[in-house]
């Protein structure tokens, strides 16, 4: 709780008349900012408006319109009471008596969207249920990352709720949401949010989401939360009217304006960011935050903001386990040391070296931001041994060197995935990958990234192979929408087969309401691919159950290249009894003569398929023994996982064997 003296509590002048809080030794506050109710009635307003002499919070009451005037506290924040303003009110800031109004940069709920007035909250009123829960480590999770709008047909918290369960059964352990904060229009991704404090009234009511976090704690799934703290979005950011010193030009960002961490006045800023990173782990229990484009997050502050937001993060759980995940494209592995280190402290990285390879070798091509990759057998197995495949090496797309030593990390620290939010809209017709490989390949690459001893992450409807697509939708003002179409179709030109003029008529419109309607589940496809349901299912379970694949222990893998597009890894286990995944994205592959250890069976042991990609009931054809009289025999657009049994007493020994 943070804690204002009383003299921010100047009497405030009520108009109409009513009862005014006239002074308060302490005022208990939830946030530093915003509109916070009072213990006996009433609610306390502050803000920060530097720029500005006067700040009034204007709300609805009986009467009219109450006007609360704000007293000036140091380094430009405002603060004062109402005992008329209670849960439900509507208000806005009058700035030096100007007749615009605008929302509380720190509101909680905007129920007429970003442009509207702000809601009082009671953030304490929900009945939580989750006492028991502990939060929620790193290893050993799996990921899902949703979007509230188009996960289910409803794209509601409500709805969304009533999935949990299912995903639950399917093997998902934590739930990465899409950025919620407050955005214009009637759909969007949310990476242009401009209220970070107040969940979108597109899905639901705050209380909804506290909903929606409360039966995932119930049914043993942990949620995350997508945050954007490197931009505000174009449309509905007001905080330039409160305060120039929330940016600054000292830095180039690739999306507005960058944040002010660093120069003049960026204690508030700092304090801002810190209190929101803190905020959705104390009012709406939440487990942890994913943060996008780290990259673009600019501090040369002795602490880093990332630092400092992930410490806050941290102290707010009040001894839950949290997990914070950072993306970022330039790979800084930094970001997941230790502090004591040299590093920002938060717990995985995206690896997105890992998906590139798996595109390509899904697809076989390789253009634009893929053309540094080959999708070949050592990738893969380097990807598994050490997360990310460029970690300080020339990139010649980029023109430049690539990424950070990063040999030392545990595996649990790099966040593997075939498919995300951006990278399927990326392929410009928003198709899925199942749909831009072959049935064998697809299932292979499941595989691989489920078994495998990262941290496995799957884009929502991935574990049934969707039938819809997801495209970049945002809906917005009519000349602002024309330039965001513009930007994208000028983006995705980098790929050659999408640069055509023929291609570009056939990109959605992002502002199409039939754009964002087509990408939303439809969950009949859990039973029309039931197959690829099934092998979900049963990759997570041998992941969860089977220790080998459980482990994630840090060089606890090997692996060796068997042909062009084959290759085995070997899972080492304390007590000899190894794994072995074989994994040939290419056709039938016979070797004969074998001359690779790791294909060797633990002692007294041969090895026996376990399971198979191939599997009839996936939609394979089955598969034989990979090692017989025969030698290895490899299926193609296969992988096979093989585990030790022993070797019957009375099946011949070799002369002199013990």
């Amino acid at each position: 709780m943070n804690t204002i003296a009383s003299a921010a509590l100047a009497d405030p002048k009520i108009s109409p008349p009513s009862k005014a809080l006239n002074s308060a030794p302490i005022v208990e506050r939830h946030l530093p900012v915003g509109a916070d109710l009072l213990p006996k009635g009433g609610v306390h307003f502050r803000v920060w408006a530097p720029r500005r002499k006067k700040v009034d919070a204007i709300f609805e009451s009986e009467g009219g319109q109450a006007v609360v005037p704000l007293a000036p506290e140091k380094d430009g924040y405002f603060s004062g009471a109402s005992m008329d303003a209670g849960v439900g009110s509507l208000y806005r800031y009058r700035l030096d008596d100007g007749k615009a109004l605008y929302p509380d940069p720190a509101s909680r709920f905007q129920p007429q969207g970003p442009h509207g007035p702000s809601q009082v909250v009671n953030p304490t009123s929900f009945p939580w249920t989750d006492t028991a829960w502990r939060g929620a480590a790193l290893e050993g999770q799996v990921l899902y990352e949703m979007h509230v709008g188009t996960f289910t047909p409803e794209g509601t918290w409500e709805a969304a709720t009533r999935q949990l369960g299912e995903l639950a059964a399917t093997g998902i352990t934590v739930v990465e949401v899409m950025p919620v904060a407050e955005f214009p229009g009637r759909f969007g991704w949310g990476y242009d949010g401009v209220l970070w404090f107040a969940p979108t009234r597109l899905y639901g009511s705050p209380d909804d989401m506290r909903r929606f976090v409360d039966r995932a704690h119930a049914v043993g799934i942990a949620v995350i939360l997508d945050v954007v703290y490197n931009h505000f979005g174009p449309d509905g950011n007001y905080l330039h009217e409160f305060a120039k010193d929330y940016f600054t030009d000292r830095y180039k960002n690739e999306w507005g304006a960058a944040l002010n961490f660093d120069g003049p006045n960026a204690d508030p800023v700092r304090e801002f960011v810190k209190a929101n990173a803190a905020y959705w782990v104390t009012e709406f229990h939440l487990d942890g935050l994913r943060l996008d484009a780290t990259q673009q997050v600019f501090d040369s502050s002795p602490e880093h903001i990332l630092t400092a937001l992930t410490r806050a993060v941290r102290v707010a759980a009040a001894g839950r386990k949290t997990i914070v995940v950072a993306e970022n494209e330039p790979q800084h592995t930094d970001l997941v040391r230790a502090v004591e280190r040299g590093g920002f402290g938060m717990d995985a990285l995206w690896n997105d070296d890992f998906h590139h390879s798996a595109i390509v070798a899904l697809t076989g091509r390789n253009e634009a931001y893929f053309s540094d990759y080959f999708g070949d057998p050592q990738e893969f197995i380097s990807a598994v041994k050490y997360g990310y495949l460029y970690q300080g090496q020339r990139y010649k797309w980029q023109k430049k060197r690539r990424g950070t030593p990063a040999l030392d990390l545990p595996p649990a620290q790099f966040v593997t995935f075939m498919e995300n939010h951006d990278q399927i809209a990326n392929s410009g017709l928003g198709l899925r990958c199942h749909k831009l490989t072959s049935p064998g390949r697809y299932r292979a690459m499941t595989a691989l990234m489920l078994l495998a001893p990262g941290t496995p992450m799957l884009f929502q409807g991935q574990e049934f192979a969707a039938s819809s697509p997801f495209l970049y939708f945002a809906d917005h003002n009519q000349e602002l929408s024309r330039l965001i179409a513009e930007g994208r179709g000028k983006f995705l030109a980098q790929f050659p087969r999408l640069a055509s003029a023929k291609s570009q008529q056939a990109l959605a419109n992002p502002a199409d309401p039939r754009t964002f309607e087509r990408c939303k589940l439809d969950f009949a496809d859990r039973e029309r691919n039931a197959g690829i349901y099934a092998m979900h299912r049963d990759l997570l379970q041998l992941r969860g159950t089977d220790s080998a694949f459980r482990a994630q222990r840090p060089r606890g893998v090997d692996g060796a290249v068997l042909g062009p597009k084959a290759f085995v890894l070997r899972y080492f286990t304390d007590d000899g009894a190894d794994r072995l995944l074989v994994v040939n994205f290419g056709q039938d592959l016979h070797l004969d003569p074998a001359p690779e250890p790791l294909l060797g069976p633990p002692i007294h042991s041969e090895w026996r398929v376990v399971w198979s990609s191939d599997d009839h009931r996936y939609g394979g054809c089955g598969t034989a023994p990979l090692d017989s009289d025969d030698n290895w025999r490899i299926p193609g657009e296969t992988a096979v996982v093989l585990l030790p049994e022993p070797i019957s007493s009375t099946e011949g020994k070799e002369a002199g064997a013990p």
